[in-house]
This record gives C-alpha cells, sequence and structure tokens, in this order.
C-alpha cells in the first residue's frame, strides 16, 4: 500500500455528532484507522508522544505497527482491544495499552476508542491516548523478554504461530515470522538449527534481542558437525528428534563427547545464555532442525511449562518449514524440466540470435514460458514464443507438449505458419488436459541476400521490431485467438522484409505486465529500452533489456528471444 506524502485534513463525526479535526487536540495523541484498522490519519501529539513520524506509519495497519505486549513483544491479534472495537462497533478504554515508539521502546498509554465516520462515508475508529507512568517509574522502558505467560495468552501465542508460520510458503520468510514470534516474548536468544535433504546441518538463524531491536549474527551462523547417534547432550538429541530439553552452561561444562557439543559450548559462551530451551523441529516424515531459544539478560530460568510450550511451537514450525521445503521442491523439479526443454540456439553464419528465461520470483509457481528456434531443411529458420495459461507443474507439463507438437508440424514446410498454428490448436483440443496457450510461430526466409518475416500471431503480445537507428514498430499484424479456446477462427498470416541490421524481439507477457501500470505503458517501455539498445552487441542484449524493462513486482516468469539480420 502506497504512503501518502502527507495528511489529508479530513473531517471525523464520533458517535456523537460533533465535527473533530485530529490537529484540535493538543495534549492527547489521536490517530483514526480505517476499517480494515490501517492508519489513514495521525497528530502532532501522536507523533511526538512516539517519537515517530506519521508519514512512516500511515498506510500501515495500526496493530502490526505500534501496538506490543508490556515488554515490547508483538501481540496476538486475539488480543488487540482496536481490533474487537472495530469488529463490534463499540467504544471501548482502558488504563494500560502499550505503544511501540521509534527508538525500540515501549509507551505505557490510558486510551480510548470509538467509531467515527472518515470523509462522511466510511467507517473507521478514532483512537486517542496520552503517557501513564507507573507508580514514578519512566513508563516508556525498554522492553525485554516477558514474565511467564497465562494459558490464555499461551494459547493465543500458539494459535498466533498456527497463522502466522503457514501464510508463507517460503523458508527464510517461515524462519522469519519464526523469530518475531518469539522474541522477545519468549527469549532473546533464539537459534535454529536445519538439516540440509542432503543430510548436512547447517546453523541458519542466530538472532539477539538487543536495545529493542533485532541483531542477526551472522558471525556465529556456520556448517554443523554430523550428529552422533551415542551422544547424550541435549542438541544432538533435539536434532535426533528424540526430546525437547532444558539447558544451562552448566549441562557443556563437562568435555565435549563430539564436535558438535564443542560448537554448542562456543555458542552458550558468545552469547552469555544462562538458561535455553531445545526442541527438535518436526516435519511429516523426518526431523528437519532444532529450535534453541535462551535467556542471557534475564536471570529467571526457563520452566518444565516453558519447555512444553517452546516444543509446540517447534512442532508447528516444523509443520510451515516442511510444506515450504516441499513446495520449493516443486518449483525446482518443474524449472529444472523447463530449463532442459528450451533449446540451444541454432549458431548460423548470416543470422544472429539471443535469448533468456526467467523463472518467477520465489514467492511465485512456475509458469509455461518458452521460446524456440530451428533450422528447417529449406535453409529457413523457425522462430517460436510461447506462454501456456497457469502457473504449475501442469502449465511446465503442457509448455513441453505443446513445443514438441509445434516443432513437428513445422517440419511440414509447404504449409504456412498459420496452418501449422491451426493444426496445434486442433490438436490442443484433443489432449487429455484441459490447456490455453498464446504463441507466435514465425519463419525467417532468406530472400535475395536479404530476410524476410512470415509469421502468425495465437493472442500473444506482438513481436518488437527495432531498426539500426532506433526506430521501432509492433508487428501486430496477423493476430488470431489463442490456443485452446474451442472456438473456430480463421488464421491469417503476415509478412515483413526486414531492413538490415534490424533486430526482431519476440518476448511473454511478464516482461510488460505489472500490477501498479497498464499494458501499454509496459510495452512502451519495452519500445523504449529496445531502441536505446539498438546499436549494442546481441551478447547479452536479451539480459540488458531484461533488466531494464522487467517491472520491480513482477510474478511472472519471463521468455525472450531476439533475432538480428546482417547488413
Amino acid at each position: 500500500m502506497s504512503v501518502p506524502p502527507r495528511q489529508a485534513e479530513r473531517p471525523l463525526t464520533a458517535e456523537g455528532g460533533h465535527l473533530l479535526r485530529l490537529r484540535d487536540l493538543k495534549m492527547a495523541g489521536a490517530y483514526v484507522v480505517d476499517d480494515r484498522g490501517v492508519i489513514v490519519e495521525m497528530n502532532p501529539a501522536a507523533e511526538r508522544l512516539l517519537r515517530r513520524r506519521a508519514a512512516d506509519l500511515l498506510g500501515h495497519d495500526a496493530h502490526d505497527a505500534i501496538h506490543r505486549g508490556r515488554r515490547g513483544e508483538a501481540l496476538p491479534h486475539s488480543q488487540c482491544a482496536l481490533r474487537h472495537s472495530l469488529l463490534t462497533g463499540t467504544t471501548a478504554s482502558g488504563d494500560e495499552a502499550y505503544l511501540e515508539c521509534g527508538d525500540g521502546t515501549v509507551l505505557r498509554t490510558c486510551w480510548l476508542i470509538t467509531p467515527c465516520r472518515i470523509d462522511g462515508s466510511t467507517t473507521g475508529a478514532l483512537v486517542i491516548f496520552h503517557e501513564v507512568s507507573d507508580n514514578g517509574e519512566d513508563a516508556a522502558e525498554s522492553p525485554g523478554p516477558s514474565a511467564s505467560l497465562s494459558d490464555l495468552e499461551r494459547l493465543a501465542l500458539l494459535a498466533e504461530t498456527t497463522a502466522t508460520l503457514t501464510s508463507s510458503l517460503d523458508v527464510q520468510a517461515t524462519l522469519g515470522h519464526l523469530v518475531r514470534l518469539v522474541v522477545p516474548l519468549l527469549a532473546d536468544w533464539v537459534v535454529v538449527d536445519l538439516v540440509a535433504e542432503e543430510g548436512t546441518i547447517s546453523r541458519s538463524v542466530v538472532v539477539h534481542y538487543e536495545n529493542g531491536a533485532l541483531m542477526h549474527r551472522d558471525d556465529l551462523q556456520r556448517q554443523l558437525p554430523a550428529v552422533r547417534p551415542d551422544s547424550a547432550m541435549p542438541l544432538s538429541r533435539a536434532l535426533r528428534g528424540v526430546t525437547a530439553t532444558l539447558i544451562s552452561p552448566q549441562t557443556y561444562q563437562c568435555p565435549p563427547d563430539t564436535d558438535l557439543a564443542a560448537v554448542q559450548q562456543e555458542l552458550l559462551a558468545a552469547t552469555g545464555i544462562t538458561s535455553a530451551c531445545i526442541a527438535p523441529i518436526r516435519g511429516i516424515r523426518d526431523v528437519i532442525g532444532a529450535l534453541t531459544l535462551g535467556r542471557s539478560e534475564r536471570p529467571e530460568p526457563y520452566t518444565a511449562g516453558d519447555l512444553l510450550l517452546v516444543e509446540d511451537i517447534a512442532r508447528r514450525a516444523g509443520l510451515a518449514l516442511d510444506n515450504a521445503r516441499l513446495y520449493e521442491r516443486q518449483r525446482r523439479v518443474a524449472e529444472t524440466m523447463q530449463r532442459h526443454l528450451l533449446p540451444r540456439l541454432p549458431s548460423l553464419p548470416n543470422l544472429r540470435m539471443s535469448a533468456c528465461y526467467v523463472p518467477a520470483p520465489d514467492a511465485s509457481q512456475v509458469g509455461g514460458d518458452w521460446y524456440d528456434a530451428f533450422v528447417q531443411a529449406d535453409g529457413s529458420v523457425g522462430l517460436v514464443i510461447g506462454d501456456v495459461v497457469g502457473h504449475d507443474l501442469a502449465a511446465a507439463a503442457g509448455m513441453a507438449q505443446l513445443c514438441n507438437m509445434l516443432r513437428a508440424y513445422a517440419g511440414e514446410l509447404d504449409i504456412a505458419p498459420s496452418a501449422v498454428v491451426d493444426k496445434l490448436d486442433q490438436a490442443v483440443a484433443r489432449m487429455a488436459e484441459a490447456t490455453m496457450a498464446t504463441v507466435v510461430f514465425a519463419r525467417a526466409e532468406q530472400i535475395d541476400g536479404g530476410w524476410r518475416l512470415r509469421w502468425t500471431n495465437a493472442g500473444h503480445p506482438p513481436p518488437l521490431l527495432v531498426e539500426r537507428d532506433g526506430s521501432t514498430r509492433f508487428l501486430e499484424d496477423g493476430t488470431g485467438l489463442m490456443l485452446g479456446t474451442g472456438f473456430e477462427t480463421v488464421r491469417e498470416d503476415a509478412v515483413y522484409d526486414l531492413p538490415p541490421h534490424s533486430s526482431v524481439v519476440f518476448y511473454t507477457d511478464g516482461l510488460i505486465e505489472s500490477p501498479a501500470h497498464s499494458l501499454d505503458d509496459g510495452m512502451e517501455r519495452l519500445r523504449e529500452e529496445a531502441a536505446a539498445l539498438a546499436g549494442s552487441r546481441l551478447n547479452g542484449y536479451c539480459d540488458r533489456l531484461l533488466a531494464k524493462v522487467r517491472p520491480p513486482d513482477n510474478d511472472d516468469d519471463v521468455a525472450l528471444l531476439t533475432l538480428r539480420v546482417p547488413g
């Protein structure tokens, strides 16, 4: 969500019907949230009390951005009075709520929440708060690990853990969520050791809660020695999936029985941990790691009740990490298959080609984009760019089938590109799995020392012609329906004699599409950048064009094929 550069002066109508403006509140902090809990306005007093600029908070969820527990820990949504007020449409107040300040401290406040209308129509809530001290103590105390949790707080934390960890299918994102859930609420150190698929063990996460911030200790992350089956030390037992254990520095004071125990001794010495819980992280089939939570600043040791809670959190983390690993494994399989199906470009003395394929970002699934280029018996060159609808293994499998069938049909030299694509469309209708796709099939034919391009387009973005002087033109002729619609259509061929030193860029829609901009904007950006690169060498041309044109918020894969004719 974009954050506006400054706040608009908006009238607010509270339950009593009185017209208010936030700037009229001089002594109390105030902010307004919409019906989703997103901050839409904040007064100067709130900026002063929180030591944060309004511009940094507008457009962000109030609960996630500033609501905290007494010690600065993240607060489960189930304990948020603001969300309760939004859902019920009631007024609520209290004398103890904690808000996170810009310097990492927490501010104890007395607060009031009341429903209001924003701009006379949208329903939201007005939150008014002011600082209160606690028996003369500084209200903005530095946060640290919390005291033992109540049963209700433990249940809320476990519910929050399940909801948060299952929200991502990325391993690193899941680990980040896990760290933020347990630190500083349960610990000021968190260590995660993971077992890779090939059996090696790595210390993947070492994080310390220090001065209100999470400090990632990369210097303590490392590859770990193998687990010995006869070791009785807690980390070895956890990595074998045996049990969760409470430990202290005394646990590792005796001479280490394995290299892994020696590494654990070094960790305790470097961190100053005085009490810790170590729990196995179990997947569906195997143990995939160990979770260590430690305290170094606080004298109270962990209890047996804490250990049970940590074990439960580790169990939920294991299921989330196992799902993330399975998802990433599926993506790797599909991407590997897709890359192996992409051809090596033919080497021709009088025609040059360049191509590249980039998979979708890690958060997305693999797609069905492909390119192809092959020399035919009469010396012409077949050129293909295509995109199977979907983002999964089925799309990648459909791409493989279409690629092979098109090559086979294109071998009949006496038929036009439109007839080849028409036969391909008929074959798609007979496939066991319904498949839809867009494709451009072209032939580059040598004539009188030059080159002629003959093509047909089945619903695909038009190729771009770039001449040596930078002038450009989208080849929009010969366009018909995409493959797999089931509708009969008459496909047409288009013909164009390519000027000397010109290039033709074939691409998939991932290069130009963006949620934030129109398709026309993407095509214009492609035109401008391709024109700027018109005189550059073809070696690396596609990579440079991709880097300049592909939108940063792209969530699709991209295939790119460029043909350049000689002078």
